[in-house]
């Protein structure tokens, strides 16, 4: 439980920065720039270079890319219906429908599964929720960030992103039968572990407990998906898998149920996707997720 202690302490410290002006307004975009060429690409690197799958780990991946999916179809014709701007709309497909699932889930998935449960929620972390940001989220930053954009613009922006370089050498590294030297994943496990505690600073950072009452409708809607409908629909498409695979088809609901990424409110931010609703969406999220998780624990159980 100590990364749920780490979570809030890191918010709280990141808000009482901001409040108590000890660092520059705009001190959360040096952190995002960090994240996104340092410890994000090392964090990627580690993990994905030596990863290893099986066929047990189909619903566990394929959970976090319907819940994206689904996402972005959700919040863009709401979007179109509601009248929200681009910006608005890409924040919400970001972090409404990206999941925490290393920080919030990790510890999550271990306390109720044991170690069944953290293995399988590494791999969804790793070629689920990660690699959606570093691939299509990148792609969903340049649509909507841009005045006017075209797919061969979103396509360079998702190849000259840090972490998706980082994914292409891990892919290559892989099929190459790659294993990290001893000194080498030293280093990479030295920079992921400042990982979680950058990323949630700069959430922090931006976070604003009393919602503009401009914000609160696109808030709403984003954690109504997030929390309520993401969770609800991988429960209802996973009922013909629950005989064979019970602790996947558990693990699904309870990754879609969890509160958005800390990356996805940092992607918004990089390219300009209303980053305050981002990271409201981070900062309100993940705490309500917390006693939903143990609801649907109990349930599920």
């Amino acid at each position: 439980m100590s990364n749920l202690l780490l979570l809030f302490v890191c918010l709280a410290a990141g808000a009482a920065l901001r409040r108590w002006q000890v660092v520059a307004a705009d001190a959360h975009t040096v952190l995002n720039q960090v994240l996104i060429w340092v410890l994000l690409p090392a964090l990627t690197f580690l993990h994905l270079a030596v990863a290893r799958f099986d066929a047990r780990f189909l619903l566990p991946v394929g959970m976090p890319w319907l819940v994206f999916g689904a996402g972005w179809l959700f919040f863009a014709a709401a979007g179109r219906r509601l009248g929200l701007p681009r910006g608005t709309v890409g924040a919400l497909v970001l972090t409404g429908g990206i999941s925490s699932v290393s920080f919030v889930g990790f510890p999550v998935f271990e306390l109720l599964y044991g170690r069944p449960g953290l293995e399988l929620g590494i791999v969804m972390s790793l070629a689920g929720s990660m690699l959606i940001c570093v691939t299509l989220g990148v792609g969903v930053g340049a649509w909507y960030g841009a005045a006017e954009p075209s797919w061969r613009a979103m396509g360079a922006s998702v190849l000259r992103f840090p972490p998706f370089v980082a994914t292409l050498l891990a892919g290559l590294a892989h099929a190459a039968g790659y294993q990290h030297p001893p000194l080498v994943r030293a280093v990479l496990e030295r920079l992921s572990l400042a990982y979680p505690v950058v990323a949630l600073l700069s959430v922090g950072l931006q976070l604003r407990l009393v919602v503009p009452s401009a914000q609160a409708r696109a808030l709403g809607l984003g954690l109504a998906y997030k929390l309520g409908l993401a969770p609800l629909l991988v429960w209802a498409a996973c009922q013909g898998w629950s005989e064979q695979h019970g602790l996947a088809v558990d693990l699904c609901v309870l990754g879609a149920a969890i509160g958005p990424m800390n990356t996805a409110a940092a992607l918004a931010a990089r390219y300009g996707l209303n980053p305050d609703l981002a990271a409201q969406m981070v900062g309100l999220g993940i705490p309500l997720s917390l006693p939903l998780l143990a609801l649907l624990g109990w349930w599920l159980r």
